[in-house]
């Protein structure tokens, strides 16, 4: 077996045997699931006029949700910088590198694995509630299903969207080694730009914050109407995360060759 191989053999080892990983991975789909089938169950559309997003607001509780596969990512490798830990895990795979993949290849297949449950689970509640709430065919509006274009890519996009944020937060720990300053890192672009987004007044300058932050790119892969009047495009958004998730990552990995356990 590669050293490579043998890396993610004993992360996945870490991974199920401690049980906080789990607990999140578990949280982050009741939530998920919880927090969409509340909003989809309290909105209403009582005529043809209505211009809801049925897919964007049956997939809201991955902006909830989200919060814990981040805590998740980062205590993969800050709790290690908090126990000590990392200095064994070190001394068994001395190439950082390898460490830092093994590390991401475990939070990735559990990242997807637990989004694509959520993901179903968000849009079946969408399913289930919006058309006793006026969302029929007579108003415009056809049942969710995941083999529609739209749906389908705002699924895949959602599910691809929270393994990028996973890995951004790995990245993010990695390159600070600190638990609480990493967390506090990752959740700012999460919540507070997109606050800041909403009560900056200048137009001009709302829409550079809303192209840039990486949470508020991101989730325009959820869009599946007026598409073309989003600050930015679905895939596009995702490639801004992406760009942010590639620095973080690239950061981590740079400071772990230059820095000592």
């Amino acid at each position: 077996m590669s050293q490579v191989a043998e890396a993610v053999r004993a992360e996945w080892i870490k991974l199920r045997t401690v049980p906080g990983p789990g607990w999140l991975l578990l949280a982050f789909a009741v939530v998920t699931i919880t927090v969409s089938s509340a909003v989809v169950a309290v909105e209403r559309c009582s005529s043809a006029s209505c211009t809801v997003d049925t897919v964007k607001i049956s997939l809201t509780g991955v902006q909830v949700g989200q919060a814990a596969v981040a805590v998740l990512a980062v205590l993969v490798i800050g709790g290690e910088y908090a126990t000590g830990m990392i200095r064994v895990t070190l001394a068994a795979v001395p190439r950082r590198h390898v460490m830092l993949f093994a590390k991401a290849t475990t939070v990735t297949i559990v990242t997807a694995a637990a989004g694509i449950i959520a993901v179903l689970g968000s849009l079946l509640a969408g399913r289930i509630f919006l058309p006793g709430n006026g969302f029929t065919v007579a108003h415009g509006f056809a049942p969710l299903t995941v083999t529609h274009g739209p749906a389908l890519r705002a699924a895949a996009g959602s599910v691809l969207y929270l393994v990028l944020v996973a890995l951004f937060s790995l990245g993010v720990a990695a390159a600070v080694r600190d638990t609480a300053t990493a967390i506090a890192i990752v959740l700012t672009p999460m919540y507070v730009l997109p606050a800041v987004s909403r009560i900056v007044l200048d137009p001009a300058w709302q829409h550079r914050v809303q192209r840039a932050a990486p949470m508020n790119a991101g989730l325009a892969i959820q869009s599946t109407t007026n598409v073309s009047k989003l600050p930015i495009g679905p895939w596009a958004g995702l490639g801004v995360l992406a760009a942010w998730t590639a620095a973080a990552l690239l950061a981590a990995w740079l400071l772990l060759q230059a820095r000592d356990a």
